[in-house]
């Protein structure tokens, strides 16, 4: 393993095991030509978002349609009705806020979908960022890495927190680059300040990564000490302004859950594909280990996440996946850490696992935006300002993560209506409800059905509280809400009008 244990400032990119400009007859890159294979990569991990009308993330539709309240609500009589949009300074506000400084630039629509692609593009440049920083120039350990980009927080949509641990790998880039100047406090302070208010978690990658940092250099107190320019975000945490309230909750049962995030690290949609990814990459840092290649200034962080992985809850802060999301970040750093200039051949080489695994996803989008396109259709039929029940069936043994799990909330974005699939839960989200019970809110959308299971919606418990109910699914439902009348029909998906609930509109 490299070490650095000289606590003085050294050349910036010089390193024990690769020397800063490689010799031509080891056929390596040039520094030159590897951060130009560093920059083509990032800027194709965006490619997924131009090939789909609707990207294809599970938690996507939500979040525009809490854009769209938070940026339309005020002027419109129907929304007003249905939501409460309240601001509040926490933990989890990052594509919130570019929306809305965007929107009254770009639309809704254009600014939530150009935010969403940049940020795959700039967790890209974060890793070059930090590689570069370190050694001068793109190793096989960054290429690597890239593979994680389209990590399942990604495919999911876990916007803020994507787009915050893109900054904390600029951050950590920032901190290498500012050592030795008695200045660099007056920079983190805003920067660590900036991350968190994106995204908590985001904050604590951060902090993981200069501790490392520091620790693989001193080896003592003073490691934890050093990193004090972070702490600014304490101040509103301790005042109660730390994103979320809730009770920390493990994933049941325990052993198997934990296993079970670590077996699905990089989730997205081709199971051999995903399930061997993680595995190529760690044995990529065995092997680098094995030969003294594995930099340990990223490396102690890298060991650190993995272990939070184990030791975090699942449910924290009234977030959820706590511990996952952190899965494919710990596989991300280890990789960084692999310090190789390999030969230019086998640095281009390695960027097939990413590549492969961008195509695959990006094939799916393609795919499933055109089937989500039929799917709304039928609100063509839904009068504005409905109160919705939204049904989404879902495979349960599927292995490619399902992208309509929040689809419904797209008919908040197109008509206005209340819908049962939002993030609202009081405490953490700024949306809330105003028209409906907390049960009428995520998760109450979603029908776990083993493969091919026609649904009984008759009992279906948010239509108590609807004029309509929008289901999408593969299989035809076998019952419906006595009185239910169809209103319009698409492949996959089916509106129907609902027989009087008693409550009024």
């Amino acid at each position: 393993m490299v070490e650095h244990r000289s606590p003085k400032p050294r050349a910036v990119g010089s390193s024990p095991s690769t020397p800063a400009r490689p010799s031509s007859q080891t056929g390596a890159a040039t520094p030159r030509q590897s951060l130009a294979l560093g920059l083509t990569l990032a800027v194709l991990a965006m490619l997924p978002f131009f090939v789909s009308n609707y990207p294809q993330q599970g938690d996507y539709a939500s979040h525009l349609a809490r854009y769209h309240v938070m940026v339309a609500g005020a002027g419109s009589a129907d929304l007003a009705r249905h939501y409460l949009f309240e601001w509040q300074l926490g933990g989890n506000l990052g594509v919130d806020l570019l929306v809305a400084a965007l929107a009254p630039l770009l639309g809704l629509e254009r600014a939530a979908w150009l935010i969403s692609a940049l940020i795959p593009g700039v967790t890209g440049l974060g890793l070059v960022a930090a590689e570069w920083t370190l050694r001068r120039r793109i190793g096989i350990g960054a290429v690597l890495a890239f593979a994680t980009i389209w990590s399942p927080a990604m495919a999911m949509g876990f916007a803020n927190f994507c787009l915050a641990l893109a900054l904390a790998l600029f951050g950590f880039a920032l901190w290498v680059r500012l050592e030795g100047k008695n200045w660099r406090w007056a920079a983190m302070l805003p920067w660590a300040l900036l991350t968190w208010l994106c995204h908590l978690a985001g904050w604590g990658v951060l902090g993981v990564l200069v501790a490392g940092y520091e620790w693989s250099r001193a080896k003592s107190w003073r490691s934890a000490t050093a990193c004090w320019p972070l702490a600014l975000p304490l101040v509103p945490v301790l005042l109660g302004q730390g994103g979320g309230t809730g009770v920390a909750e493990y994933g049941q049962p325990l052993l198997s859950y934990k296993l079970g995030i670590w077996i699905k690290a990089l989730r997205d949609r081709v199971f051999m594909l995903d399930f061997l990814t993680p595995l190529l990459l760690i044995l990529a840092m065995l092997m680098a280990a094995r030969r003294g290649r594995f930099d340990m200034r990223l490396g102690w962080a890298a060991l650190a996440l993995a272990g939070l992985t184990l030791l975090l809850p699942r449910h924290l802060a009234g977030g959820d996946y706590a511990d996952y999301r952190l899965v494919a970040v710990a596989l991300m750093v280890g990789a960084l850490a692999i310090d190789w200039a390999p030969p230019r051949w086998l640095l281009v080489g390695a960027s097939a696992l990413f590549l492969v695994r961008l195509a695959a996803t990006t094939l799916a989008w393609q795919a499933e935006s055109r089937e989500l396109d039929a799917k709304l259709a039928v609100l063509d039929q839904l009068p504005k300002g409905a109160r919705v029940a939204g049904v989404v069936a879902v495979d349960e043994t599927r292995w490619a993560l399902d992208p309509f799990e929040h689809a419904p909330s797209y008919a908040a974005l197109k008509r206005d209506a209340l819908v049962n699939s939002h993030f609202a839960r009081d405490g953490f989200h700024l949306l809330r409800l105003r028209s409906a019970s907390l049960e009428f809110t995520d998760p109450s959308q979603r029908l776990l059905l083993a493969p091919g299971t026609a649904p009984d919606l008759s009992a279906f418990a948010p239509a108590r509280e609807a004029d309509y109910l929008w289901y999408l699914g593969g299989a035809e439902p076998s019952a419906l809400p006595a009185g239910a009348v169809v209103v319009a029909r698409a492949p996959g998906s089916l509106l129907l009008r609902l027989a009087s609930s008693g409550k009024p509109n």
